[in-house]
């Protein structure tokens, strides 16, 4: 079942790559997003890892918390996207139990969206190529934002594996 807008985010406490254990409600007193990916190889999640890395600094000094989410285990977030060395915590969920929690969909049409063609091909030219795939092949990515109070104030669920929330919504959540 999809999260909805206004409602409290579900809680968990997580195994985190190269960090300790994370818990949801221990970040509550700053805005939060939760961002969950693919599997941990997934070109078009490491694109977009990257991406969130570069802006990383500035959404932090806002006052931005970031927790990335994978559908794969620890070793394979170590030799994927863990290599790009992430200021923010990736959680490892193999067994796509937060996934269930937060109602993540997948979509085979999803999957193969020609919508996804230009996203892969800019992960290519950025030097992201698949790796091992774990978990749910046809995932649907989602993002959650996550005000001070831990009630959700957006959510946004892809239709293709290349979507995720557009960056201003981002930068507009900081702003309120």
């Amino acid at each position: 079942m999809r999260i909805m807008t206004g409602q409290q985010a579900p809680d968990f406490t997580a195994t985190v790559y190269a960090r300790e254990p994370l818990t949801l409600s221990a970040l509550q007193g700053r805005k939060v997003w939760l961002a969950f990916f693919r599997y941990a190889g997934c070109p078009l999640c490491n694109l977009r890892v990257h991406q969130m890395i570069q802006r990383h600094d500035a959404w932090a000094a806002q006052g931005l918390s970031i927790v990335a989410v994978f559908q794969a285990p620890v070793e394979e977030v170590a030799s994927n996207v863990g290599e790009q060395n992430a200021p923010f915590p990736i959680v490892c969920d193999p067994d796509e139990k937060l996934y269930a929690l937060y109602g993540l969909e997948a979509s085979l049409a999803g999957f193969l969206s020609p919508k996804n063609l230009a996203h892969a091909a800019e992960a290519a030219r950025a030097g992201f190529l698949p790796g091992t795939m774990h978990g749910t092949k046809t995932r649907l990515p989602a993002d959650f934002l996550i005000d001070e109070t831990g009630r959700v104030v957006e959510t946004f669920y892809a239709d293709t594996i290349a979507e995720h929330i557009p960056f201003a919504r981002i930068d507009a959540f900081l702003a309120r």
